[in-house]
């Protein structure tokens, strides 16, 4: 008896056709600084396509125009890759780098959106999210894209990397803030570890290689597993043109992270970097819900707790602990802290391994250790919380948390407005259906888009 894997049921079940819809109800008031959109990329199978791994869905993005105060239109979109309309990865003459999903992610740099993928290249999409087509940087951009690229709140730089299970295994890019790379290189030491995301400080990049790692073995489609003998590790490299050659890698406690919360230099010079981790079983147990198997977790993520890294480079030590005991993912900060050190970061808490508990945003103030969950409701899920500030903000959550809820019992969704500071409800936009769950997004102010008067 075949069965339908998770990441197409639920609150995954995909979305089977692309709409607009104008003048969106709003319950509450929307403040007028939300003026620009609200992007939303994730995994969307077409209509009678099964993948073999939640990975490999077709992505589809969906945007949410917000201006003065009102919600003026919803629409949602495939990214129309090459892939969305069956072609390989790996062809004759190797893999074929726009061949991609374009699903994991959607950012905005240098007035340009960009769909994002870890495998692939990035796809351009308009303001109105028509694709326009792959993006290479003109050129200069040779290898995969990261989906995480870090944009510096300071200089406007656009870090990212490559990374590859064949040699070179990861290399790093700096596009400046009018879009152009002026510098890459190949990161020494690095390994065929999946590398998904990383982090930035105000002088370092900071690279994770967990226990996770290239096997061509894999079935699923997407050739990684679990290694006890891949070592993991963090990378350390000086910022600027000759950082890559003084690349350092520190030992760590077996695990493997997604998504880093931040990371920077303390007082002391030390780098702390903070995000959520799996242990061997809870990567199982995850692993077998992204691809459909038995004996797998009641949710994509399981046993994923935040961890704290503080690395001595001066002593060549590394101290490491779980900070808290409470399943989250998808972790975000106020971005103008990003590489700085931040008091506060949020994330979605999802039910545990036994399916108890239920999904929520939670709110981390790091400097007294105190922790607060909006809780979502029965049947409902929240999408990644998306910080945005306040007009004349002051303080760092001076702002507002942006999420899109799948809502099972009225097979609806809604974009729910938080403010950031008490997690209490500002506004409610009702959209035209409901919006699968995951991946990534980001929210757009219209002073970085041209032609944003549509």
């Amino acid at each position: 008896m075949t069965t339908t894997p998770p990441y197409l049921t639920g609150h995954y079940s995909p979305v089977a056709e692309e709409v607009s819809a104008t003048g969106l109800t709003v319950e509450g008031s929307l403040p007028p600084e939300l003026t620009g959109r609200l992007l939303r990329n994730g995994h969307n199978p077409k209509p009678g396509v099964t993948p073999t791994h939640w990975f490999k869905g077709s992505g589809m993005v969906h945007g949410i125009r917000l201006r003065d105060g009102r919600a003026e239109w919803y629409r949602n979109r495939w990214v129309h890759t090459p892939a969305l309309e069956g072609a390989p990865y790996m062809t004759e003459r190797g893999p074929d780098l726009t061949a991609s999903a374009a699903g994991t992610h959607v950012i905005e740099h240098a007035g340009r959106l960009l769909a994002l993928c870890e495998a692939n290249l990035p796809f351009e999409l308009t303001s109105d999210l028509d694709t326009v087509g792959a993006y290479d940087f003109d050129g200069k951009l040779r290898t995969a894209m990261t989906a995480h690229p870090k944009e510096d709140p300071v200089t406007g730089e656009l870090h990212f990397f490559g990374s590859s299970p064949f040699p070179p295994f990861l290399t790093h890019y700096v596009a400046d803030a009018k879009g152009a790379i002026t510098h890459s290189a190949e990161v020494p030491g690095a390994t065929a570890s999946l590398k998904h995301d990383f982090a930035i400080t105000r002088r370092h990049v900071v690279f994770v290689e967990g226990n996770v790692t290239f096997d061509h073995t894999e079935s699923s489609g997407i050739p990684y597993s679990w290694s006890d003998h891949q070592p993991s590790r963090i990378g350390v490299m000086p910022r600027g043109e000759n950082g890559a050659r003084h690349t350092r890698w520190f030992s760590i406690e077996p695990g493997n992270m997604l998504h880093v919360s931040n990371a920077y230099e303390d007082s002391q010079g030390r780098i702390v970097l903070e995000g959520p981790t799996v242990d061997r079983e809870g990567f199982r147990l995850s692993w077998n819900w992204w691809i459909g198997a038995p004996e797998r977790g009641s949710e994509p993520v399981t046993r994923s707790y935040t961890r704290r890294w503080v690395l001595d480079l001066t002593a060549g030590t590394v101290d490491e602990q779980i900070i808290d005991d409470l399943p989250v993912e998808f972790p975000t900060i106020n971005e103008d802290y990003l590489g700085a050190e931040n008091r506060y970061q949020y994330a979605i808490s999802f039910p545990d391994e036994k399916g108890f508990g239920g999904y929520g945003i939670v709110k981390y103030d790091r400097t007294t250790g105190a922790r607060r969950i909006h809780q979502i409701g029965d049947a409902r899920m929240p999408s990644e919380a998306v910080f945005v500030p306040a007009a004349d903000a002051t303080g760092e959550d001076d702002g507002y948390l942006l999420t899109v809820v799948s809502d099972l019992k009225q097979n609806a969704s809604q974009l729910l407005v938080l403010d950031a500071s008490g997690l209490d409800r500002v506004a409610t936009v009702h959209l035209p259906h409901r919006v699968s769950a995951g991946l990534h997004g980001s929210w757009i102010p219209d002073s970085t888009l041209d032609g944003s008067a549509s």
